[in-house]
This record gives structure tokens, C-alpha cells and sequence, in this order.
């Protein structure tokens, strides 16, 4: 006699709900196959793309060869690892798979700490999908629910991405750099602005931020503090398991709350160490924000026209509250305010003031050079300490 499950003996329904036990299961912390399919969708808002115009990308190859050898020139950093930075051009939906692959170790790591604390210890999970769904429904829709929300969050940040480095994050390392045509054309239009006046800044500014966190120093040290950061998250696990256990697929606009906003399934933003590592963090993307917009003025003005009204444009966008830029921020621990934009301006303002464009070249040299938050607040101490002499 076969065994009859939860729904009756067999038929369509017990298989649809045997489909949705497979589905809402996953292996590890995140349900990746949500994740890339709610990437893709909020990324595009369901729209069919179309590929990127391939004079757009042609320009762009050009244009990027252009903003290589002059940010090289300007900043007497290697701007690539293996001799050459390609262009690949990309749609919406592609960046923001590029992205959620690139990210994540980190994800998984933020997901992985609310898992740990929601499940129940020794206890393994049962073998069958339906058992899983019905017996411990807040360890499965956990995985589900977060892949539901990282792709969410990375979407949303692809809607206006125009290069690789929207986010100030290292990438895994690579001579490649992407762009977003799409979005670059349609930001120009809505200006009306050259196009190749904004690709060749949004060149500009890949290449000078490729520049600094290619070099491994950097790239280590963002990636320790980053992950530090995101280790350091301590979620709530009675607070999880009843956001979790209220959960109601039935209930779209509770969903949309759920995987919309990470306060609803992680609860408090921030714990006390993550501000405390917050500030060296902070600090060093102050630093690298203020470098590539003084390397963007120095070059950019030669090289786009009406320089001064787009950048005015472009990093007043930045500075917009957008979802995807601002929750992604607050999960990494990479947002920066307007304050921490100036700060960083200053802080290279006061190097120049002192020890000229020689002295500026030393910040990226080794990790022993970076600056500590102390020292961005007073660029003196930072030369002082490196041993160039200060007026």
C-alpha cells in the first residue's frame, strides 16, 4: 500500500504543494535560483530588454582606451592587472546577475548569521521537501525569503547602475569592467547631454576606482573590514522566527514588505561592534571617494564637455535616497552621506595644500599608508606620519 501524504493520496495537488517544498527548499543560507530569477525581473520590471545598441558598446571600448591612458598618466597607477581593461557592455538584468555572483560570499555571510541563529541546534533537517516545509517552517522560508530579498536588492540597484562601480565594492579580480549602456544613453537624453560626454565620464570614473581597488593592499583591507562588518550583524532570532512564522504567501503585499525592506526579516540595522568597525570603513571610502573625484576634475575637464554641469548632475545622483544603493549601503557597511563625501574632498584638498600631487601619490602605495579615521580629519598627522614634509 503506498504511503498517503499530508494532501491525500496523490493527484495534482498533493504534487503542486511537493513543488513548492522543492522550491521554498534550498541548500545553504540563501535560495540562489529565487534570488537570480527576482534579480533579473526588478531589474528589468518584467520587461523584455532588448541587447545593448552595439554602437553604444563599440563607443564605449573606444572611449575606455581614451580614459585609460589618461588616467594612468594622472594617477601613476597601474590601472589593470594583465595589461589591458575591457569593456563589456551589459544589459540591466546582466549587471545585476554579475552583481548578485559577485557579492556573494558577503550575502551568503549576512544570511548565514540569521540562519544560525533561527535554527535550532543539533537537530537535522528532515530528508523529505514536504517534511522540511511543514515541520520547521521558519529554517525554510528563511533561505527563500532572503534569496527573495537579495535579489530584490541587487534589481533595484540595476535599474541605475551605469558601470561596475556604483557600489564602491572591490569585485573579484578581473580586467573587466561593466557598463550599462541602456542607462548611460537614458540618462544623457533625460539631461540632454552628449552621450559621449557621460560615457566618457562614467569611463573616467571606472577606471580611476578600478585603479585604487585593483591594487591587492586596497582590495584586502575593504574586504576585511567589509566582511568584519557584515560577521558582526547579530540578528534577533525570536524576532526572525515570528516575522517568519506570520508569513503569508498568500498576503502579496506582506511579501513585498518582507523582501522589500531588510528591517523586516534582520530587524536592527546595526549592533554596536558594526558601528565601531563602521569608522575605519567609513574613513577609507571617504578617502577613495574624494581621490577619484579629484583625479575626475583633473582629467575629466580636458576631456568632456561641459564637465562642470554634468559632474554637478551626476554626483547629486548619487547622493539620492535609492533603495537599492541605500539598503545594500546599510547591509555592507558602505554608505556614505553627503558629510562623508566632503570629508573625503577635504581630506585630499589639504594633502594637495601640503605636499602637492607627489604627496597625493602616496596614498594608494601600501597598506601602511592608508589613512586611519583620525588622520582624515587632519591630513597633516597622515603626512607627518608617512615622513613627507608638511608646510
Amino acid at each position: 500500500m503506498s504511503e498517503i501524504g499530508p494532501f491525500g493520496a496523490g493527484g495534482p495537488f498533493e504534487d503542486l504543494m511537493r513543488n513548492l517544498a522543492q522550491m521554498l527548499t534550498s541548500q545553504g543560507p540563501v535560495n540562489w535560483d529565487i534570488a537570480r530569477q527576482l534579480a533579473s525581473w526588478t531589474a528589468t520590471g518584467g520587461e523584455t530588454e532588448a541587447n545593448p545598441d552595439p554602437l553604444a558598446r563599440v563607443r564605449l571600448e573606444e572611449l575606455l582606451r581614451v580614459a585609460e591612458m589618461h588616467i594612468a598618466e594622472a594617477t601613476g597607477l597601474e590601472v589593470s592587472q594583465h595589461g589591458m581593461i575591457t569593456a563589456r557592455s551589459v544589459t540591466r538584468s546582466e549587471w545585476a546577475l554579475r552583481s548578485l555572483e559577485a557579492w556573494r560570499p558577503l550575502l551568503e555571510a549576512l544570511a548565514g548569521s540569521m540562519v544560525d541563529t533561527a535554527a535550532p541546534a543539533d537537530t537535522p533537517p528532515p530528508p523529505d521537501p514536504m517534511s522540511q516545509l511543514l515541520g520547521n517552517l521558519p529554517q525554510v522560508l528563511g533561505p527563500f525569503l532572503f534569496g527573495m530579498q537579495a535579489g530584490s536588492m541587487v534589481g533595484q540597484l540595476a535599474q541605475r547602475a551605469l558601470g561596475q562601480y556604483d557600489l564602491p565594492m572591490p569585485r573579484p579580480p578581473a580586467d573587466e569592467l561593466l557598463f550599462v549602456p541602456a542607462t548611460i544613453d537614458t540618462f544623457a537624453s533625460e539631461w540632454s547631454l552628449s552621450p559621449d560626454d557621460v560615457r566618457m565620464w562614467v569611463c573616467l570614473r571606472e577606471v580611476t576606482n578600478h585603479a585604487v581597488l585593483g591594487r591587492p593592499h586596497v582590495r584586502a583591507r575593504l574586504d576585511e573590514m567589509i566582511r568584519g562588518y557584515v560577521d558582526a550583524f547579530e540578528p534577533d532570532p525570536r524576532a526572525l522566527e515570528e516575522r517568519l512564522g506570520q508569513f503569508d504567501p498568500t498576503d502579496m503585499q506582506a511579501m513585498q514588505s518582507m523582501f522589500g525592506d531588510p528591517s523586516a526579516l534582520l530587524g536592527e540595522m546595526q549592533t554596536d561592534e558594526q558601528r565601531r568597525l563602521q569608522v575605519p570603513l567609513r574613513a577609507l571610502l571617504s578617502a577613495l571617494s574624494g581621490y577619484v573625484d579629484h583625479v575626475m576634475d583633473s582629467v575629466g575637464r580636458r576631456l568632456v564637455g561641459g564637465y562642470g554641469p554634468l559632474t554637478e548632475a551626476l554626483r547629486r545622483r548619487r547622493l539620492e535616497e535609492h533603495p537599492g544603493t541605500r539598503i545594500l549601503g546599510q547591509l555592507f557597511g558602505v554608505e556614505l552621506d553627503a558629510a562623508g563625501y566632503d570629508q573625503g574632498q577635504s581630506f585630499v584638498t589639504g594633502i594637495l595644500e601640503r605636499a602637492g600631487e607627489d604627496g597625493l601619490r602616496r596614498l594608494w602605495h601600501s597598506a601602511a599608508e592608508l589613512p586611519t579615521p583620525a588622520e582624515l580629519a587632519a591630513p597633516g598627522l597622515w603626512l607627518a606620519r608617512i615622513d613627507l614634509p608638511s608646510d
